[in-house]
């Protein structure tokens, strides 16, 4: 069962759900909305020819701050690490799922490849993927509204929940936008 406005509130005013900040008026009827933090990962094509996902990436990317005059300009093609301003917290018993804003999808701006889905005993800033399918670039702001975050109850609280120890999960607690780490499969024991 989805969680309304109403459940979200309570859920949040109790500690059950952990957003920080958070603007009231940001609770939607089903969603909340979040921000797009400061600092943007940008890939930089000049030190390897190919992507290696048994390989460390970040090498591969740049962080660069994100401010409101001159704005950082996605351009078209372009795919960016973002995060958000909010750190977001999920009990055991509770999935979420971010998309983006229907406002930014019609200019053609995606914040999400594949990682939507967000784990019950998550906790952090979400890295959001940014690419722009649109022909001409498009403006990011700090703090500008960049997608929603909406949640699903369990019908039991999960056994291993996102930063279990016996779980590897490889972003819990991140504070800004972090590279892949899927090179960590590949590691002996896994």
């Amino acid at each position: 069962m989805v969680l309304n406005d109403g459940e979200i509130r309570a859920a949040i005013e109790s500690g059950h759900i952990i957003i920080n900040p958070l603007n009231a008026a940001d609770i939607q009827p089903a969603s909340v909305d979040v921000h797009l933090s400061d600092k943007i990962l940008v890939f930089r094509n000049s030190r390897r020819p190919y992507i290696d996902v048994r390989q460390d990436v970040s090498d591969l990317t740049e962080m660069v701050e994100v401010l409101d005059d001159p704005p950082f300009i996605l351009h078209p093609g372009e795919f960016v690490l973002g995060s958000t301003v909010e750190d977001i917290g999920l009990p055991d018993d509770l999935v979420a799922r971010l998309e983006g804003k229907s406002s930014l999808g019609r200019i053609g701006l995606l914040i999400h490849s594949t990682a939507g889905y967000v784990d019950p005993g998550w906790r952090g800033r979400l890295t959001l993927e940014l690419s722009n399918v649109n022909n001409l670039p498009i403006t990011l702001y700090s703090g500008m509204p960049i997608g929603q975050i909406s949640f699903t109850r369990l019908s039991a609280p999960a056994q291993h929940p996102y930063g279990s120890a016996r779980l590897g999960s490889k972003y819990q607690g991140q504070t800004e936008p972090t590279p892949s780490r899927a090179y960590r499969d590949f590691q002996a024991g896994r």
